[in-house]
């Protein structure tokens, strides 16, 4: 087989049609694709946790080893598949590796979400026997889509600008050419492969054919989701990603002010929507889009927009009591235990059993902070200062207040735009027990995992927030 590739990636995401996509890999000859090699829960195929000699600990110390073990093993061209929320070091690996084939399978995001809704409600992920087939009606949720669609935005920007800068192509499938065998030869060529298919491989069946609006329960409250978007962004990019902040959904304005509040994740949210709530007239407002936003910003003249940054050592301990209750960042929490044998005690430990877990938690903080982990860095790990950042791709904040000093920079808001502050209800049950546990080590830990955030904001010691 002459070809100038040495291996491959599939870019895909669930849903999208990488099983059957793989299967007709696997029928080319001198082609191997070994599935979801850097899948954080598995290796390679779901309850997997060893391949070519590696397991998960080893996998997660060595990304590179695996892959060199695995073109190694192979005889020909070897590739796997690789989703958004895989070992993200991975990404850059075979991005800057011209030598390493891309791949990209794209699918319609809505069907991609409705599939993956129905495989969540059957159980069903692959279908070889169509008499086996299970379907069912599934709720449209318009707020799950849109963190959908961020996710998968913001990863296809990732691949463009990663192909761009290192000057190479990639080989572009869709959902519904996968089926077409000139389209799957054409790909062939593209590898270097010798030979063709005689027609597309037939293990895997199709699942859920009807139309999309017989597939969910509430189809005019999808259309009416979908519509919120705006449809010319989509074309933006070389797939339907349009260039926006995956935080806008997250915004949250007053309803009788003209105050919004842009959350850095792990801050004190809470107590903000609580108090903008009862700013003017009462209520908020959210879900926005661009265009929505864009629409907010230009009926509330003159409007003011806000963030809150938190004491690094206060936003992470919020962020691990709510792991610790089980809200939110659990594949961190499997991470932590599982790969990395640290200790997440429950909330009513003893204040000793709690220091120890808080400690191993800045410990993989700092990890995940600096690209060394297999999990996808949370915006509640990550840096306030790339959080800003982030808010700068669309317009920054006109304020970035200091959660110890809220009360009055939310009041200095209010005179801002002429209304009458509310009381502020600072109470924050999250940040029980903090001062019982922060000590030298702590306030070590902390600075080793945010060293950007101390730096950028100037912020002192950890008794500053706890007392």
């Amino acid at each position: 087989m002459m070809t100038l590739f040495t291996s491959f990636v599939m870019f895909a995401e669930m849903r999208t049609g990488s099983n059957f996509l793989e299967a007709n890999l696997n029928a080319m000859p001198g082609v191997t694709c070994h599935g979801e090699v850097f899948n954080p829960h598995f290796i390679g195929r779901k309850d997997q946790t060893e391949m070519f000699g590696m397991d998960m600990a080893a996998r997660a110390r060595d990304p590179a080893a695996m892959l060199d073990r695995m073109r190694a093993a192979t005889e020909g061209l070897a590739g796997f598949r690789y989703f958004h929320d895989h070992d993200p070091r991975v990404c850059d690996m075979v991005l800057n590796d011209p030598a390493c084939a891309k791949i990209i399978l794209t699918r319609n995001p809505v069907e991609s979400y409705v599939s993956w809704k129905i495989a969540q409600n059957t159980g069903q992920w692959k279908l070889t026997n169509a008499k086996n087939l299970k379907s069912a009606r599934v709720p449209f949720d318009a707020a799950e889509f849109e963190r959908h669609l961020a996710d998968l935005q913001e990863f296809q920007i990732r691949l463009l600008h990663g192909l761009q800068v290192t000057g190479q192509t990639a080989f572009y499938i869709d959902y519904e050419d996968i089926q077409d065998v000139d389209v799957l030869n054409g790909l062939a060529r593209f590898l270097g492969v010798e030979g063709a298919l005689a027609a597309p491989d037939q293990t895997l069946k199709k699942q859920n054919p009807e139309e999309i609006g017989d597939k969910v329960l509430n189809p005019d409250e999808m259309e009416q989701a979908l519509a919120r978007l705006d449809r010319f962004n989509l074309a933006r990019t070389p797939n339907f990603e349009p260039r926006r902040s995956a935080a806008i959904p997250s915004f949250v304005a007053a309803a009788g002010a003209p105050l919004i509040y842009m959350p850095l994740r792990g801050g004190p949210e809470a107590i903000v929507i609580d108090w903008l709530s009862r700013v003017g007239a009462g209520g908020v407002q959210r879900d926005f889009v661009q265009k929505t936003l864009r629409q907010w910003k230009r009926s509330h003249l003159p409007h003011r927009s806000f963030t809150v940054i938190s004491h690094p050592v206060a936003r992470a301990w919020r962020v691990w009591r709510h792991m610790q209750a089980g809200q939110g960042l659990a594949d961190v929490r499997i991470a932590m235990e599982k790969t990395y044998r640290m200790n997440v005690p429950p909330p009513d430990a003893p204040t000793e059993a709690q220091q120890a877990g808080f400690l191993d938690f800045l410990r993989f903080c700092k990890m995940a902070v600096s690209n060394q982990t297999a999990v996808k860095l949370h915006a509640p790990i990550a840096t306030q200062a790339a959080g800003l950042q982030g808010f700068a791709g669309f317009h920054g904040p006109d304020a970035v207040l200091r959660e110890g000093r809220l009360a009055e920079g939310l009041a200095w808001l209010s005179a801002e735009v002429g209304v009458a502050p509310p009381a502020l209800n600072a109470d924050d049950p999250s940040l029980q027990g903090l001062a019982a546990i922060v000590d030298r080590a702590v306030e070590d830990a902390a600075r080793d995992a945010y060293q950007r955030d101390y730096m950028a904001f100037g912020f002192g010691a950890a008794s500053d927030v706890t007392g």
